[in-house]
Parts: structure tokens; C-alpha cells; sequence
């Protein structure tokens, strides 16, 4: 039986990864920061013993980085970053949007996801936390509804890059992509049972979703194929 202490230390490191994630993908700890053992530690309360456990988590999440004698410092997000996090959220979500589809309970899955659309669309009238939280939240579900635990720990291990993007290139560009009709797509065509479909508008979703943190939701140059990692034929 775990110790009281043991349960205790689990605790505070986990206080710990809980408020630097937040401080990270909310900007208050912007990307380059350095993190400083000493202050943070006596900023979180927290040993330094402890810290050095909670980056360590953060630096699996892809929140935080190590460089020369150890100095950690919030992770850069460039466009490659975006290409790659949205290129392994498209072959996720693609394949628990074909289960979804292809499920005897789809129907019970789709109002679900309708419910999480509603929220989405009222979250959009509170902040973009709120707006943020909402979109993530539709996402998980879509993970969490096939049952397949291996695909929802895969999608969680990008939550934190994904907030990351969406904090690197700004509240315009975020916003675009979290319209309640634009995910209404997406559940419209799980109600249709067909899988390929299904894959399909969840692949087009995302690749709309990176061109839109890439670019800007006006194009003003042609878009990047996040599946090829290519540039797609169309208007410059």
C-alpha cells in the first residue's frame, strides 16, 4: 500500500505539470521562456526535486525543451510543428471517425457530439478559453466514443502542441477554425454510415484547420497538403 507521503508527492507534481501546462498553452509563459529551477519552484511552492519530476512530464508533452547544463525553456512552435501536429491529428481522428460510422451506436455517439457542438457554440459567446476548452473537448469525445483507449492516449499526448499552435499564431486565425457548423460536418457525416466519407471530411477538416493557423482564414499563398507534406496545385 502506497505511503501517505508517496500519494502526497504524486499530488504536488502533479499541481505542478497542472499549472505550468496552463501558464504554457495560455501564453503566460510564452515559447522561449527559461524556466528557472529556483524561481519556479518557489513561485509553485513546490521542491525543486518536484519541478524537475513535472518537466520532465512536460517535456514528453512536447511543451518544453532541454538545452545546454540543462536549462529548460517553453518549446518553439513553427510551421512544421503545426504541419506535423495536424498531419498525426488527421490519421487519428480519421480512423475514430470511420469507427464511429461504421458503429450499431452511432446514433447514441452522434447526439453526443451534437451536445458538444451546442457547447462549442456557446463557448464562442464566453472567451477563447472557453472557445479553446469546447473545440478540444468535441475532438476528445470523437476519440473517447470509439472506445479505444491506445487512440485516446495518442490524441491526449497532442492536446497541450495543439493548444500550443493555436496560441503561436493568434486569436484570428484560432477563432476560424472553431466554428460549431464547421464540426457539424463532421457528425453529419458519422449520421451517414458511411466510413470512407466520414475519413474523408475529417481529413479535409484538418488540413482546412492548418492551412488556417498557417495562413490566415483569407489563403494568400497555396496551401500545404498536411497528408504529402507537399504544396497542393491551385491559386497562389
Amino acid at each position: 500500500m502506497a505511503s501517505r507521503g508517496s500519494k502526497d508527492g504524486r499530488n504536488l507534481r502533479q499541481q505542478a505539470v497542472d499549472s505550468l501546462r496552463k501558464a504554457i498553452t495560455t501564453g503566460t509563459f510564452p515559447p522561449g521562456t527559461h524556466l528557472g529551477e529556483v524561481q519556479v519552484s518557489e513561485q509553485l511552492g513546490i521542491s525543486r526535486g518536484t519541478l524537475r519530476e513535472a518537466l520532465r512530464e512536460l517535456q514528453q508533452e512536447g511543451l518544453v525543451e532541454y538545452g545546454e547544463r540543462g536549462r529548460v525553456a517553453v518549446r518553439d512552435i513553427d510551421e512544421k510543428d503545426i504541419i506535423n501536429t495536424f498531419t498525426v491529428r488527421a490519421a487519428l481522428e480519421g480512423v475514430a471517425g470511420e469507427t464511429l460510422a461504421a458503429s450499431h451506436y452511432r446514433d447514441q455517439h452522434c447526439a453526443s457530439l451534437r451536445a458538444a457542438v451546442d457547447e462549442m457554440a456557446a463557448a464562442a459567446r464566453v472567451s477563447l478559453e472557453a472557445q479553446i476548452v469546447a473545440d478540444l473537448g468535441f475532438h476528445e469525445m470523437l476519440c473517447e466514443l470509439t472506445g479505444n483507449d491506445a487512440l485516446l492516449r495518442s490524441w491526449k499526448l497532442l492536446e497541450g502542441p495543439m493548444r500550443m499552435c493555436i496560441m503561436y499564431r493568434g486569436q484570428e486565425r484560432a477563432v476560424s477554425n472553431m466554428s460549431a457548423e464547421r464540426h457539424l460536418e463532421i457528425v453529419t457525416a458519422i449520421e451517414s454510415g458511411d466510413p470512407v466519407k466520414t475519413q474523408t471530411i475529417i481529413q479535409d477538416h484538418m488540413v482546412g484547420a492548418a492551412q488556417a493557423l498557417l495562413f490566415g482564414p483569407v489563403r494568400a499563398r497555396k496551401p500545404i497538403d498536411i497528408l504529402e507534406g507537399r504544396e497542393l496545385p491551385g491559386e497562389g
